[in-house]
């Protein structure tokens, strides 16, 4: 399934994709689209049946604001350097485990809204990340297949950094990477049964129409299931949460100098195999 939330910033209401591609309201079945709801397999069977059952009201899409496809997210969090182009790019050893940092949940905008370039930046850079949504709670992951198993579903994150905020004015990565919409997310939620192997997916950016990132989940360094049971060891993984797995080579970051950093009035899409695409504008915070 494709599910979705669709509406004002902050009054959003659950929708989803149907199998012909018709936006579809499922406000009248479920509440919304957040952890309670992953956490339901009866409902989420409810939602697919009655997807199928073409029973649900469609929705006119046109000038129709997409927000989050989750609600009410508990937390982000992120790994570093979690593909081998990505680290030789900008001259870093291959970890040798995930780097964990954490971005807050108030930084997650709608996958077409617009991201501000906030004041004093002067290295602001793009990175397309797969993102994973965790749909059990999960505690001491004993393998990669258990992590699997609770993997709610992907979609498309951008983790937007300030690079000069991030490494330059000491401690640690949190005031680079938690801006205001820094992490926009979507336009749906694929269920991990329609990702049959989140390791072959492409991951392509463009800024101002040129493409920058081309990538593959292949090269990450740490799979997405070792990733999920490797977290799971330090914290607990709640429905809802989000994980940020990376981002591969292209970032301007790891571009021969002057380095083409983000300046409001830039447009940057992203794109993810059989997840969507997204598309945000800069303007000055």
């Amino acid at each position: 399934m494709k599910l979705l939330r669709v509406g004002p910033a902050g009054t959003e209401r659950p929708a989803a994709l149907d199998p012909s591609g018709v936006l579809r309201d499922l406000s009248g079945l479920v509440p919304d689209v957040d952890g309670a709801l992953l956490a339901d397999a009866a409902a989420l069977a409810r939602v697919r049946e009655a997807l199928h059952g073409g029973e649900l009201p469609a929705l006119d899409a046109t000038g129709l604001r997409l927000g989050p496809p989750v609600g009410s997210i508990g937390k982000i969090v992120c790994i570093g350097l979690n593909y081998r182009d990505h680290a030789e790019e900008t001259g870093q050893a291959i970890p040798d485990e995930p780097l964990v940092f954490m971005k807050a949940p108030d930084t997650v905008v709608g996958p077409q809204d617009t991201v501000l370039v906030p004041r004093g930046s002067a290295k602001m850079d793009w990175e397309v990340e797969l993102a994973v949504v965790i749909g059990r709670t999960a505690r001491y992951l004993a393998s990669p297949g258990e992590a699997q198993g609770v993997i709610a579903g992907y979609t498309i994150t951008h983790d937007v950094s300030e690079r000069e905020f991030m490494l330059e004015r000491g401690g640690q990565w949190d005031k680079g990477k938690n801006c205001e919409t820094f992490n926009p997310l979507g336009p749906w939620l694929v269920t991990a049964d329609e990702v049959p192997d989140p390791q072959r997916l492409g991951l392509r950016t463009w800024v101002n129409g040129e493409l920058k990132q081309d990538g593959s989940t292949a090269d990450q360094i740490f799979p997405v299931a070792e990733v999920v049971r490797y977290l799971s060891q330090f914290m607990v993984l709640r429905p809802g949460d989000i994980i940020n797995t990376g981002t591969p080579a292209g970032v301007a970051n790891g571009q021969p100098y002057p380095k083409p950093f983000l300046r409001p009035g830039d447009l940057v899409e992203l794109e993810v195999d059989g997840l969507g695409r997204q598309r945000s504008e800069l303007k000055p915070a």
